[in-house]
């Protein structure tokens, strides 16, 4: 069964708490960070994306970004804009998006169920982006942005989150600068705690890994790390812990991921609509915008048109967790046997195209003349990663998308 614990929690003032927060590290590069954060001296980038506040052009892994990210952390301490709590807690942080909201509980995971697959994952990591991870934990000693996490709905959880959301009054709530809305209730009730961390303890068998595998493989391993260098270790260490925000797997919609392709591997556009017709059925759609309505079914813009391709029977196999995929069947069939792209890892030929910048962003990859054709997918459903992280196996690289993406900074975890 799973571990997840309250711990006490490093977080802002209410009045601060909106523009603290910030999105993750990953989803900006320095420069875009650097707008982000100006005129708030208060915003996590200056910790996150320290090399904002260093010399332009400063090699972002360097010991000076580092060390900035620990003098930042220590200054906003200082001036009372992380707090530490006084008794260990849960945290239920929701997000909302388009009407719909989602209610997650930002709890500490064991480290150990990393290793002993308790916590289950559905994509590779690489070991240069969980090394960049692992030294700012170290420098800092804490766990500063959360992982996205996912397990099977649990009734009594859901009860005792209802309860809390209807009865009590977030302690942050606001809308985000991208219209999305964060929202957070401290679990004060020790009781309440209790019966959560129970509740996890006999009714969650297994967790998953959403979003941030490589953030949950470096503070794995820098458990390890710690504990190596303890020799009065007793795990119960905070440093066996690391943050994660679990919402229960009904609730969540994984946004679509979509391909771009540079060029057509020599076929002219005629020869490569017959060769699709081998596997798929190709239908005209014409300028308009097309959607994919549902699973094997794709979209396709080519020359200004779009085409609803339909993988053809034969040509999957709904019984089969890896084989199911459509991420699958479009490279098998579409980008290695026609385009001839062996490795979606290494290629310069593919590029990747997050839902949430819409199919219009096809269309202007492609109009541009940058991108030749490009491919939207159906999205992957939450059975569907379960299915694969459940069998062991490993989705193709940049299959899912979720959406909103965790705001750093709502709560800490310190090691």
């Amino acid at each position: 069964m799973a571990i997840i614990k309250p711990f006490k929690g490093i977080r802002p003032p209410k009045e601060i708490a909106s523009t603290l927060a910030c999105l993750p590290y990953d989803v900006m590069n320095s420069d875009e960070a650097a707008q982000m954060a100006e005129g708030k001296p208060e915003s996590l980038l200056h910790i996150t994306k320290a090399e904002i506040d260093c010399e332009p052009g400063i090699d972002v892994h360097s010991e000076t970004v580092y060390k900035k990210a620990v003098s930042n952390f220590q200054l906003f301490k200082q001036k009372g804009w992380l707090k530490q709590e006084t008794e260990a807690k849960y945290y239920i942080y929701a997000q909302t998006m388009d009407g719909r909201t989602q209610y997650g509980i930002v709890g500490a995971a064991a480290c150990n169920d990393y290793h002993q697959g308790v916590i289950k994952k559905h994509e590779l990591t690489r070991p240069d982006k969980e090394e960049d991870r692992m030294v700012l934990t170290r420098y800092l000693n804490a766990n500063i942005e959360p992982v996205f996490f996912s397990y099977k709905a649990v009734p009594e959880i859901d009860a005792i989150v209802e309860n809390i959301v209807k009865n009590e009054e977030a302690e942050y709530d606001f809308v985000a600068e991208d219209g999305f809305g964060h929202h957070l209730w401290p679990v004060n009730d020790a009781d309440t705690n209790r019966k959560l961390e129970t509740l996890f303890a006999t009714k969650v068998p297994f967790t998953y890994v959403a979003d941030g595998h490589h953030r949950t493989a470096a503070a794995a391993r820098i458990g390890l790390e710690k504990k190596a260098q303890n020799p009065n270790h007793n795990g119960s260490e905070a440093y066996n812990f690391f943050m994660a925000v679990h919402f229960p797997d009904n609730q969540l919609k994984i946004i679509d991921y979509n391909r771009v392709v540079k060029d057509l591997n020599g076929l002219s556009v005629t020869e490569f609509l017959e060769k699709l017709k081998q596997v798929f059925n190709v239908e005209d759609k014409g300028t308009a915008i097309y959607h994919p309505e549902k699973l094997h079914e794709f979209s396709m813009y080519l020359s200004g048109k779009w085409f609803k391709l339909s993988a053809k029977a034969g040509t999957y196999n709904d019984n089969d967790p890896l084989e199911v995929l459509d991420v699958n069947i479009l490279s098998k069939h579409v980008l290695d046997n026609l385009l001839g792209v062996k490795d979606l890892r290494t290629t310069t030929r593919v590029e990747f195209v997050g839902g949430i910048r819409g199919l219009g962003e096809l269309v202007k990859r492609v109009d541009s003349g940058e991108m030749k054709v490009a491919f939207a997918l159906y999205p992957v459903s939450m059975k569907q990663l379960i299915d694969i992280a459940d069998s062991g196996n490993i989705m193709p690289p940049k299959t899912t998308w979720f959406e909103p993406k965790l705001r750093s900074g709502l709560v800490i975890h310190e090691l």
